[in-house]
Formats: structure tokens, sequence, C-alpha cells
């Protein structure tokens, strides 16, 4: 990305599920449906699609944050063995004579 901020579209385009749950709850707001007469039942329906895209927004969160700590995670692990002492096999003991 250049120092330009995405748009939220470009933005939401990275979470097609985000973007979906959007979507309805602006054809809800518009009444594109004509379901809602009365703004109870509007306001069940928005409060119930806001839980959703919370626990979706969460999800994504969790797996990106998931990923950047595998990635930091491997990126130490390999400076680790890296710097790491070489391996000593031990002593080798001689065969006992029968």
């Amino acid at each position: 990305m250049s120092d330009r901020k995405q748009s939220l579209e470009q933005r939401l385009n990275n979470f097609p599920e985000l973007k979906s749950r959007f979507e309805s709850l602006l054809d809800a707001v518009e009444d594109k449906s004509g379901n809602f007469d009365r703004a109870d039942d509007i306001e069940q329906y928005l409060i119930e699609q806001m839980r959703e895209i919370a626990k979706e927004a969460l999800g994504d969160w969790a797996f990106r944050k998931e990923e950047e700590k595998v990635g930091q995670f491997r990126e130490k692990e390999e400076d680790a063995k890296n710097h790491s002492k070489k391996n000593f096999g031990g002593i080798q003991h001689l065969e006992k004579s029968a």
C-alpha cells in the first residue's frame, strides 16, 4: 500500500464476510426488503447483526494476531538455531571384553 489511505470499500474487500454483513445492515436501513414496519423489528435485527459483526471481527483479529505471533516465533527460533551451541554426542564408551 502506498502512503495514500485505502478506502473503506478497499479495506472491506479483504474481509468478505464483514463486507456482506455491512451490506445487509445498509439494506435494512434502506428497508429494501420492506420487512421492517416497526422500529422494534429493525432494532432487534440491527442488534443481532452487530453481534455477528463483532464475532467475525474478533475472529479475523485473532487469526491475524496468531499469524503475526507465529511469524515472530519462527524468526526467533531461526535466530536461536543459528546461535545455539553445537550438539555434543557425549563420551563414547569402549566395548567391554567378554
